[in-house]
């Protein structure tokens, strides 16, 4: 590890959730590189922190799968997952979201949602990759929210770190911009009318699943 952290202050959030926090942060952002050792007490020497909140935040970044644990040998942080078989994750609760959303969010919550949706329009009209990216994981976490689903909401963010990291550098499936964001637009109109297996239908299609 060659970048130390800025120390904790023991008396803000949750100390445990503060440490997995920045953990994961610095997984995404590349300072704790794939296949960089972890040792809980340089950690917790760089975060001022003892050394058992850093522990339970590897424990629970190797359940995300962000971090490989090997008894008495190493722990690591972990290789990505292969992005097809994330980006089919994220599409199927995408998806299923959008169901539960259009059904169930007031007008406040659709208005919020169709604010993050008309920039994943326009990123992909502009052909621009990451911005893409950043809208549509926007905008799946409006529509996660709107879907009043306490499990999936409950998953979603259990799985955030990992989901972004293995999502990094992303496309649609539809990689030519202009039969992407017409598709986008179609997906539009099916959300604000609320046709749940329109959209649904739609939302698939773009990310390349039946």
């Amino acid at each position: 590890m060659t970048v130390p952290f800025v120390p904790l202050d023991p008396r803000g959030a949750v100390l445990g959730d503060e440490v997995y926090a920045r953990l994961g942060e610095a997984i995404l952002d590349g300072r704790l590189a794939p296949g960089e050792r972890l040792r809980d007490q340089e950690l917790a020497e760089w975060l001022g922190v003892s050394r058992t909140p850093v522990r339970e935040a590897l424990q629970r970044l190797e359940r995300i799968g962000l971090v490989e644990v090997s008894p008495h040998r190493y722990t690591r942080v972990s290789q990505p997952n292969r992005q097809t078989d994330t980006a089919e994750l994220v599409a199927f609760n995408m998806g299923l979201a959008v169901r539960m959303a259009v059904a169930r969010a007031d007008d406040e919550e659709l208005a919020q949602a169709l604010e993050r949706l008309d920039e994943v329009i326009a990123s992909s009209r502009a052909d621009d990759a990451v911005a893409l990216a950043d809208a549509s994981h926007a905008f799946f976490a409006v529509i996660t929210r709107a879907a009043g689903n306490y499990a999936l909401l409950q998953f979603v963010r259990e799985y955030e770190f990992a989901i972004r990291r293995d999502m990094v550098g992303w496309v649609p499936f539809l990689e030519c911009p202009i039969g992407r964001t017409a598709a986008y637009e179609e997906f539009r109109e099916a959300f604000v009318a609320r046709d749940g297996d329109r959209a649904e239908a739609l939302l698939r299609g773009i990310h390349g699943l039946p």
